[in-house]
Formats: structure tokens, sequence, C-alpha cells
């Protein structure tokens, strides 16, 4: 009987636009084991925060991701607002609005093209790539910069939305929508596409809220969880938003929401241009913002973005914690894998439309006994975060966590 062979895919591959290691078993052409490794990219920007201010601080957030840039500095707003109890107005938020749902068009439309490209399919990366830059266009004229926007300040936004930047908005919302027409029709009607992306990367029901996923990959699989329904934000409370889903469980299936989610965000800017209100576009905050800590969940394209921010009474943040919508998918990815052929490798890891940069994190720990400094695994930083509380009297000895060989 001939040995299993186990092939490493990373850190460093001509596929991967960043580092991570995926090793695969196979038996024959089938992939029997997959281990996900990451923790190759990380940047520091949590503790980065820590040393700046909190108007320095949209900067490092708005760099977390280049696709998600918008909705994570949306995210550090609002949790910076919320511990100055500072209200936003309407217009700011109806503007932040539309700058989210032209990036989920961004991001939709990109990896829309990148999964055409995945299968051999480079028409599709073409087409989808060609109307993705009539947004950046649109968002370049908003911002100033076509990936990181520069639009929200802590208190509102800092640009206003002219009568031509309406009429600009309008058109490519008409063009993009007529051209996703082709797309949805694409997804659902082409059958050498079905069969290519049908059947493979499954996570049932159970599964998808089993290992957290979270946005497509999980409403794909029927979990209705869309933060902008089940916890608004911004004007979403005033924005009809529909949780678009799919029972497929696939990759398929995760083609389709996004594709039927791009006409989701055409529906939500038209409905905020046509009710943007008066008004302010930002409200002063003070500089120094009171002690306390909150968490904020916010819709990014990807999925459920989560920010903790933690202030001690002064101009900067005492703890800042991000929780992009990657770092929860990846922990399903071992059991999308698992059972598929390795052609199917490539098109499963893209289908989470995975960010590496936002999911890498690394923990130093000063050894003052010999000056050298060690990366410390998860299990011994857990012990060593229980007695560094226990010093402070604060016992969390007895909070139980799971081991995930997949993520540690």
């Amino acid at each position: 009987m001939a040995k299993n062979l186990v092939i490493p895919i990373g850190p460093q591959h001509p596929s991967l636009k960043e580092p991570a290691c995926f090793t695969i078993t196979l038996e024959g052409e089938k992939v029997v084991n997959a281990v996900v490794g990451t923790g190759y990219n990380h940047r520091g920007l949590e503790k980065a925060c820590e040393a700046r201010t909190f108007i320095q601080d949209l900067y490092i957030i708005e760099r977390v991701c280049g696709i998600c840039s918008h909705i994570h500095s949306t995210t550090f707003c609002q949790a910076v607002e919320e511990l100055a109890g500072v209200e936003i107005t309407r217009r700011a938020a109806y503007i932040r609005t539309i700058m989210a749902e032209l990036e989920r068009l961004h991001s939709h439309l990109l990896w829309l093209g990148i999964a055409g490209h995945e299968v051999g399919f480079d028409t599709l990366l073409m087409y989808s790539w060609r109307d993705r830059e009539l947004v950046l266009d649109v968002l370049a004229a908003l911002g100033g910069n076509r990936v990181n926007y520069g639009i929200n300040t802590i208190g509102g936004v800092r640009r206003d939305v002219t009568p031509e930047l309406i009429e600009q908005i309008r058109k490519v919302a008409d063009i993009v929508e007529e051209r996703n027409k082709y797309y949805i029709q694409l997804a659902l009607s082409e059958t050498t596409l079905a069969a290519r992306l049908g059947g493979i990367g499954k996570l049932s029901h159970d599964d998808a809220i089993k290992f957290g996923a979270v946005g497509p990959v999980s409403r794909a699989a029927e979990v209705p969880d869309d933060i902008r329904v089940t916890d608004p934000y911004a004007a979403y409370d005033e924005v009809p938003v529909t949780a678009i889903t799919d029972n497929h469980a696939d990759v398929f299936g995760r083609t389709v929401v996004r594709v039927l989610e791009i006409m989701e965000s055409v529906k939500m800017i038209r409905f905020c241009l046509d009710n943007l209100p008066e008004g302010d576009i930002v409200t002063k905050v003070p500089r120094k913002i009171p002690e306390g800590e909150v968490l904020i969940r916010t819709e990014a394209p990807r999925g459920e973005d989560a920010h903790y921010v933690r202030s001690n009474g002064t101009d900067k943040p005492d703890r800042v914690r991000v929780r992009a919508a990657s770092e929860a998918n990846w922990h399903g990815m071992k059991h999308m894998l698992e059972g598929d052929y390795l052609a199917d490798v490539p098109i499963i890891i893209a289908a989470i439309d995975p960010c590496y940069s936002c999911t890498d994190r690394a923990i130093i720990l000063d050894n003052h006994d010999t000056g050298e400094q060690s990366v410390t695994d998860w299990r011994s930083l857990r012990e060593y975060s229980i007695n560094w509380y226990k010093v402070r009297g604060i016992d969390t000895s007895k909070i139980k966590i799971a081991y995930s060989p997949l993520i540690f």
C-alpha cells in the first residue's frame, strides 16, 4: 500500500498573496488531513494603537485590512464614541453607510474575480475587476484614496457628499446593478461553474455554528446572522436590509450569497442617497476619553468585525483588540478541506475570502533573567495571564477554554 503524501503549500507560494502554510495530507488525490498554519504576517497593530492617541489610531486601524479599511475604522470610531457618550449626526451615519456598502461592492467584485481565476475562468476576473474599478473611482472621489479612504473621524466623517458626487454614485450603482445581473445568471445557471464549485468545501448549518463561521460563509449554510440586521449600527436602523442566505453550504453557495448581496448593496446605496438627511457631518468629541471598556460589532464584507477598546481616562487607549472576520472563518477550514480533492484546495481557501494579516497575532515575553525574547504558545500565555491577574486580585483560573490544534 502506498504511503500518504504530505504536501506543504506555503508559507511562500506563488498562489498566496500573504504568507501562510497549509500542510495537506493526501491519500491518492483526496485530502485526508489538513493543518492550517497562520501567524507569519503579524504587524503589531494592536500594540501600536496603545502607544498613540485615539485620533492617531484611526490611521493604524484603517490599515488592518485594505479591503475592509472603512468598516474597521467605523467599528473603532463607534467604540470610542460609545465610551465618550457621543452620538453622531444622522447625515454622518448615512455617509458611513454609503461608504460601507460601496466597500462591500468593491470587496465582493474583487472576490468574484479571484474565484474565477482560481478555477480557470479568467474572463470572469476581467469582467468583475473592470466593474470594481468604477467603484474604486467613486471611493477615491469620496475619501481621496482608492483603498484606505480616510473618511471616518471620531464623531462622524471628514468629508461631505456633494450633489455632484451623489450623481456619480447613482451612475455607478446603475452600471454595477445591470452588469451584476449577468453574474447572478452565471452563478445560478452556468452548469460548468456549478459543477466546479458545487459540493466542495462543505460546511453545514450545524458546523457553521459549531466553528463560529461568519459572513457569506455562514449565510451560505442558512445561518441568517448579519449584524446590520441583528444589531443595527450607523443608519441600518432606518435602511431596509435583507440578510441573504443560501442552503448549498459549499463554495457554490458562498458565490450565490455574494452576487445577491451586491444587488442588496446597490438598493441600500440608493435608499441612503434618496433619504440623506441635512445637517452637520461631525460631532465634537473630547480629547481624553472617559474610563471604560466596550465591544462593538459591525458587518464587514467578509462577516462580523469586532473591536474591543478599553480606556483609562487619557487620550490613549489602554487596550485595543481587533477580531476580524477571517479570524473567525479560519476555524472551520480544516473541516472544509478534508474529504475534497487537491485540485479543490485553492478555491476552498479562497471561498472564505481570507485575509492573513487580519488574523495573525504574536505575543513576545521578555525574560528578565537572560534578556532574551521568546514567542509563547497559547497554553503558556493563558497561564501567564492567570497569574498576572491573580497578583492584581482577579482570579480567572476557573475559566475553561478549549484548545484548538488548528489555531494554536
